[in-house]
């Protein structure tokens, strides 16, 4: 008599395999959701640190235009620039295209929400004597105590924790401040040799001094000199 043949039971898997294999499939997972996070992370810092830099270098290139745009000294009675400790105020010619008239434009640091920023505020269009008065004195204003009203005006450029600015006069770099014999002497002589009150006469050069803040894609000391483009033989 035969037997009936015996039935093998079907292969497949056990519990213990598929949680094995679903706890691979998981830290798979995981592996690269980290890395495409890592990337996402990396590209938006690159993104960043362009960004910083980009705007850095248009704040720099733009503080140089306003330079070589400020006024001749022969402008009856407007001072081309003024450094009183807060911000530099330069009394410019307008950019093409923007039509006749000035434009008082200034450079500061101050706080801005969690820290100090580098900051540039520019007036209207300014025709006459009584509009240039309103803004530089808006601009001096603007550097010390400002409203809303005059922080509408501003660009935020650069995250920076000081400033400082010097002038060459006299063969030297000096501080505008400064009430010293040999500034005074210097500023001095400047003004004889063009005719015009001392206030009036713009220094050959200046200098930027600006202290980045930490924490960024650019930080430490920048230095940029900017030289009168009619000078000849300036700074060294």
């Amino acid at each position: 008599m035969r037997r009936p043949p015996v039935r093998r039971a079907a292969a497949g898997f056990t519990l213990v395999e598929l949680l094995v294999a679903l706890s691979v499939l998981a830290l798979v997972a995981l592996l690269s959701w980290r890395g495409i996070d890592g990337m996402a992370r990396a590209q938006e810092q690159t993104r960043n640190r362009g960004d910083e830099i980009a705007g850095l270098q248009t704040g720099l290139a733009q503080w140089a235009a306003d330079l070589d745009a400020m006024v001749e000294q022969q402008q009856p009675q407007v001072a081309p620039l003024d450094w009183d400790g807060r911000a530099l105020r330069i009394t410019r010619r307008s950019a093409e295209g923007d039509g006749d008239g000035l434009r008082v434009v200034a450079w500061g640091q101050a706080a801005r929400g969690a820290g100090g920023r580098w900051l540039r505020w520019e007036s209207p269009p300014v025709r006459t004597r009584g509009q240039w008065d309103e803004a530089w004195q808006q601009a001096a204003l603007w550097g010390q105590n400002p409203g809303a009203e005059l922080r509408a005006r501003e660009v935020d450029v650069a995250a920076a924790d000081a400033l400082q600015v010097f002038y060459y006069r006299g063969n030297a770099w000096t501080n505008p401040l400064s009430s010293g014999a040999g500034n005074a002497a210097a500023a001095s002589a400047v003004a004889t040799q063009i005719g015009l009150d001392a206030r009036l006469a713009a220094p050959d050069g200046v200098r930027l001094v600006l202290v980045l803040s930490p924490g960024q894609s650019l930080a430490g000391e920048i230095v940029r000199d900017w030289v009168r483009p009619t000078l000849t033989g300036g700074p060294p």
